[in-house]
């Protein structure tokens, strides 16, 4: 049998199953499994804390310890899937992942707590979930279909987030918050089968078509030269310092203002849902319009959805309107982020590219969960890191804005 070939890697001659919609359809299931879980830790935080009598903060350290370690570990297994396929490190990953949450429901220290929702979600994190799906879709996928991809795999991961919230919130109402972390593990493990449709082969410099032959640390020496790369990297800062602020501590803030758990849930869900239609919008409007003036309005609309949302009196609508609006621009910034990244440096290295991208965006996270924790506690407040976050926004809405859209310039070898 001849061998298969999908976008631009020559597949293995048994890999003919592996049609362009079977590897769409696997990613989604993977993006949405793996997204899942993490996005409903939020509603874990008062049971636990009630049971065990910890403070915000001890739970945000674990959930911060987990987007930071997300963060570090995803240009690492972005690497190991550029070098030796995404196969291994999303089965890695996904076992990782389950173990955190198995070792969570039976946490009973802080440090317990910080090995399982922290080191070892954040690492299975790094490895299964949607970066790496995004990565296989811009190796497996023809250019054409890569956008549609990109945005379908973002929107997947907040359906994700749209259905384990309500329903991370019904387990833990009627059998309890350490059955909902065994349910959640026991579904991570679904990721091990689907993630044969999105193996990538392993590529040796040796065997990379010529344009192709670059190290990896002339890679990196080359982005992090790019200012285009770095300004792209700064920005997504942000992003990741609003969302897991945002995840992590919205529903206890809603629960001070007498908002109930299950409205809570219903809030997280309709970020989840809204951000369906944003991510795959923007994967449609980024053939159309400049990344940079998409990814500007984006950060600048969320600025602004921030401070209509703490200047009025919260009640269930408004909560779930600054729900809708924050998910129309959820996670709409990945697919112009990492299509930037493609376009600009081409698809050998992407995983790694994108994961070092992504460090800058969990070092956020980190900060976003990790001060929300402590300034509550010091200050009964959330008010100082709501305004922190619309600054942020704002400034990265101007950091976007000198982005050059192009193939970075490298020098033609001259024949001898």
């Amino acid at each position: 049998m001849a061998s298969v070939e999908i976008g631009q890697r020559r597949l293995s001659p048994g890999a003919g199953w592996r049609t362009p919609v079977l590897i769409i359809v696997c990613g989604c299931a993977i993006a949405l499994l793996s997204f899942g879980p993490r996005s409903a830790l939020g509603f874990f935080v008062q049971p636990m804390s009630r049971e065990f009598a910890w403070g915000r903060d001890v739970f945000g350290l674990a959930l911060a310890l987990q987007n930071l370690l997300w963060g570090l570990g995803q240009p690492i297994a972005g690497a190991i899937a550029d070098r030796f396929g995404v196969l291994r490190v999303m089965c890695v990953g996904a076992v990782l992942y389950a173990a955190g949450l198995l070792l969570m429901s039976h946490a009973t220290t802080p440090l317990s707590l910080d090995i399982g929702a922290g080191v070892l979600i954040g690492f299975g994190l790094s490895g299964c979930s949607f970066n790496l799906v995004l990565s296989a879709f811009s190796k497996l996928l023809p250019p054409e279909r890569r956008g549609v991809a990109l945005g379908a795999g973002t929107a997947a991961g907040s359906f994700g987030q749209f259905l384990f919230a309500p329903f991370g919130v019904a387990m833990i109402d009627n059998f309890g918050w350490q059955s909902a972390l065994l349910v959640f593990a026991a579904l991570m493990l679904l990721i091990l089968p689907l993630s044969l449709a999105l193996s990538t082969p392993p590529v040796a410099a040796s065997e990379a078509p010529a344009a192709d032959q670059q190290s990896f640390k002339t890679a990196l020496a080359e982005a992090f030269g790019h200012r285009s790369y770095v300004l792209l990297v700064l920005g997504f800062f942000t992003c990741g310092f609003q969302l897991a602020f945002v995840t992590v501590h919205l529903p206890a803030y809603l629960s001070d203002r007498g908002i109930s758990a299950s409205t809570g849930g219903w809030v997280i869900a309709a970020i989840g849902l809204f951000n369906i239609i944003g991510s795959l919008s923007v994967g449609w409007l980024q053939n159309i319009f400049p990344k940079r003036y998409i990814l500007s309005v984006i950060y600048f609309t969320r600025a602004l959805a921030t401070v209509a949302f703490i200047s009025f009196p919260i009640t269930t609508f408004s909560a779930i309107a600054f729900g809708a609006i924050s998910g129309l621009t959820w996670l709409s910034t990945v697919p112009p982020t990492s299509a930037l990244i493609a376009l600009m440096f081409g698809t050998r290295w992407f995983s790694t590219l994108y994961g070092f991208s992504f460090v800058s965006h969990q070092v956020g996270g980190f900060l976003g969960v990790f001060l929300g924790g402590i300034v509550f506690e010091k200050f009964g407040s959330y008010t100082p890191i709501w305004w922190l976050s619309i600054l942020f926004g704002v400034l990265s809405a101007l950091i976007n804005l000198p982005i050059v859209e192009a193939p970075v310039r490298r020098a033609v070898a001259q024949p001898a």
